[in-house]
């Protein structure tokens, strides 16, 4: 992690990359369609821009700042864990078809494929409005050697990690720690880039997508104040989370993830890495060790039964289903503070 977290906490504007720039076909219009429906976009009929979003974080902005002018669907449905998304051949067209595409490079290797391919005129690619951090190095799943803390091992499981990434394993996030949401300051900044890409792709409705995103960013703004506060006198720093996707939010608030699993929820823990959370737990007087509600709780449920410790839910916000602790964005973040404030001891 890098040094001076709440230093980071900048508001400022970021430049934005070029969109992509080739010409948009002249394609049939889609009927129109809610989150989530399958039948593709749906900015035909109602006549509003047809936005198609990767996975919840990215809709959620859509939805947000492109307000009455737009029409969002998301090719990842509901309940989906989107880490391992794989797209059908009508859901690749749906993304030649759109006005706009919005989506986070490295997290899901089918999108980035299927959008690199699509020719689409207008994309949103999140990472490019913000900047990109390591997380998740000290887990690498059954990778790791039963000596992992050993500083020679440890640059031996890197490079054997990244061969293994090179083989095609889907889940390499070469380009850095992509939960980029779960920091509401990155995540603000993500937002202004989506307005300008909204502005750029429907220009007539660019004043529109100016306010909602200023909005929405102020809304961003205030829930980091309220983590900062919230956070700022929490007695113990430490945290376990069945995957490395709290990376951003433990750095910008100054606490200690440690994650079962590492970047890819789907991974296996090793027998080295289990022991290595149990010392954790007990040195850093751990009290809770954090599930999800979209991947299997049962390695989470193991070791806290062995530790005699509580489990809760910390929602990386991947998806909203019945099961979530809130019905939006803003909601599940500051149910996500409030389970933070139990385990750590706020008083």
């Amino acid at each position: 992690m890098t040094a001076s977290p709440r230093a980071r906490r900048s508001r400022s504007r970021i430049s934005r990359m070029p969109l992509a720039g080739v010409a948009a076909l002249g394609l049939l219009a889609l009927s129109a369609c809610g989150s989530g429906d399958d039948a593709g976009g749906g900015g035909g009929e109602g006549g509003g821009l047809d936005v198609v979003a990767s996975f919840y974080p990215m809709e959620f902005l859509a939805e947000r700042i492109g307000g009455d002018h737009v029409s969002v669907s998301t090719l990842t449905e509901p309940g989906v864990e989107p880490h391992d998304l794989d797209l059908s051949p009508r859901e690749t067209a749906r993304l030649s078809e759109a006005d706009l595409v919005v989506y986070l490079r490295g997290l899901q290797p089918a999108v980035d494929e299927a959008v690199e391919q699509s020719g689409v005129a207008h994309v949103a690619e999140a990472t490019s409005f913000t900047t990109l951090e390591t997380h998740g190095d000290e887990v690498d799943g059954e990778e790791h050697a039963e000596d992992e803390h050993a500083e020679d091992e440890h640059a031996e499981d890197e490079h054997a990690e990244e061969g293994h990434a090179e083989e095609g394993d889907g889940h390499d996030h070469e380009g850095g720690d992509p939960h980029i949401w779960l920091d509401p300051v990155r995540y603000a900044e993500v937002a202004q880039g989506v307005g300008e890409a909204l502005a750029e792709a429907d220009p007539d409705n660019a004043a529109d997508y100016e306010r909602n995103a200023e909005q929405l960013v102020g809304e961003l703004q205030a829930l980091d104040d309220e983590f900062a506060a919230g956070l700022a006198d929490v007695p113990n720093r430490t945290f376990i989370t069945t995957h490395a996707a709290f990376g951003y939010l433990a750095e910008r608030y100054e606490l200690r993830e440690e994650a079962i699993t590492g970047l890819d929820p789907e991974s296996e823990p090793s027998a080295a890495r289990m022991r290595d959370l149990q010392e954790i737990a007990r040195e850093d007087g751990v009290t809770t060790v954090f599930f999800e509600t979209l991947v299997s709780d049962e390695t989470a449920r193991t070791l806290a039964d062995d530790l005699g410790l509580e489990t809760a839910v910390l929602d990386p916000v991947e998806g909203i289903t019945d099961d979530s602790p809130g019905a939006d964005y803003l909601e599940v973040m500051r149910a996500n503070l409030a389970a933070l404030q139990q385990a750590l001891g706020a008083r």
